[in-house]
């Protein structure tokens, strides 16, 4: 059963894209089109009724940017990212908005580790 981009999220979908924040349009400037490492990223990608910021399905990497609203939905937020990781097997990043402003390099090299991570076959002792 396809539980992404499920069509009762599309509107929802649709209305974060076009209401994105600047540091969201920022981001996405850089992640589009392959720049980083070559990876395919999708902006405002629903997985069940999570709608992810941006999703590279290649790697099951999410990005989250989180505004000042986050603040006072901590324990949503760790829910939320549990759920993906245990669930879906969705390693997500989770960055505050500034960061794309004053650590655009950190993230982008977050990416690439996390890239790296996944990609390399975990050996099990």
């Amino acid at each position: 059963m396809k539980s992404n981009n499920l069509p009762h999220m599309k509107p929802y979908r649709r209305d974060l894209r076009n209401h994105s924040t600047m540091a969201e349009m920022a981001l996405w400037n850089r992640l589009k089109g392959r720049q980083v490492e070559g990876l395919l990223f999708r902006r405002q990608f629903s997985i069940g009724n999570y709608i992810l910021d941006f999703y590279c399905p290649e790697i099951k990497l999410a990005i989250e940017l989180d505004g000042e609203v986050h603040n006072y939905q901590v324990e949503e937020d760790l829910a939320r990212t549990r759920d993906l990781e245990e669930n879906n097997g969705i390693k997500v990043l989770r960055f505050e908005n500034h960061w794309v402003y004053d650590h655009l390099g950190w993230i982008l090299g977050a990416i690439k580790e996390a890239m790296e991570q996944r990609k390399t076959p975990q050996s099990f002792s």
